[in-house]
């Protein structure tokens, strides 16, 4: 049976735009979908909380969770859905519960608008290290019929690429393969890359990733596009016209001890769709 695909909600808009993303993502699988709110622990260890505070902030995460679970079931008739309310860090949490999951859903601004505090504290956190793929929905695009990914040949990537040939799959949509590079800098003057050999190198390992996925899916309507500038620009660009941008969570060269690598990180933060993003060791579902 297909593990569930988690939704974590906390009553921002945003939130509930996450939450349809996630209940139509538990329908194409054929999934179960487990809405999870998470109390943080400070609100429950702080003493010096007024009575019955506590109780308060219990009751309204039931019914932040009742809201959400009632909103799937409407909105998918027949799909199993169970609500849980949990107390804990929210980044352990949803990492705690990706390990039996298909895919984590979160929204990538939660109640309050702290952006960039609350995207880097959890969504990043998530994001980095989850067993499951994790997908941050910010703003949602449809009627593009097209899922966007970025390959630059690492493990990462190439798990990316298999999510992203399988979602395409189910939505009938085209795939965007994205290659996306910068010269490189010579190290002295009288070494100057060649700028067409460059990209062939790139074509080449990009068809070479792309063979066995191609084979697998052979009616899914691929474009390849190569194109020398800063991937996380070319790419925040192209997700305009996809109604989902996959990434690996962290690309060659990357800084092992950061959460996501920093084309990801800027994909999450500017992408204009909601954006998947795929640990090497947890390729998808493919």
């Amino acid at each position: 049976m297909t593990e569930p695909v988690i939704i974590g909600v906390d009553g921002s808009g945003r939130s509930l735009r996450a939450l349809m993303w996630a209940t139509h993502e538990a329908a194409l699988h054929n999934a179960a979908l487990r809405v999870v709110h998470v109390l943080p622990t400070w609100e429950h260890d702080i003493p010096f909380h007024p009575p019955g505070m506590w109780l308060s902030v219990r009751d309204h995460g039931v019914d932040i969770l009742t809201e959400a679970a009632t909103i799937a079931k409407e909105s998918r008739p027949g799909l199993d859905v169970s609500a849980e309310l949990m107390v804990g860090h929210p980044a352990a949490v949803f990492v705690d519960l990706s390990k039996q999951a298909s895919a984590v859903v979160l929204g990538a601004r939660g109640e309050g608008g702290l952006s960039n505090v609350l995207l880097g504290s959890v969504s990043l956190q998530v994001a980095g290290h989850a067993e499951a793929p994790v997908v941050v929905v910010g703003y949602v695009s449809g009627g593009n019929d097209r899922i966007l990914v970025g390959t630059d040949g690492s493990e990462s990537s190439s798990a990316a690429l298999a999510y992203a040939f399988e979602e395409a799959s189910l939505r009938r949509a085209a795939l965007h393969v994205m290659r996306a590079w910068g010269l490189p800098t010579p190290p002295d003057d009288s070494t100057v890359p060649d700028p067409e050999q460059i990209a062939e190198d790139h074509r080449q390992e990009c068809e070479r990733g792309l063979a066995v996925l191609r084979a697998r899916y052979p009616d899914i309507n691929v474009q390849v596009e190569l194109v020398r500038s800063r991937p996380s620009d070319a790419l925040i660009r192209a997700s305009g016209r996809a109604d989902l941008a996959v990434v690996g969570s962290r690309g060659k060269g990357g800084f092992h001890g950061l959460a996501v690598g920093s084309v990801s990180h800027a994909l999450l933060q500017d992408a204009s769709c909601p954006v998947a993003v795929i640990r090497s060791k947890s390729p998808g579902r493919a």
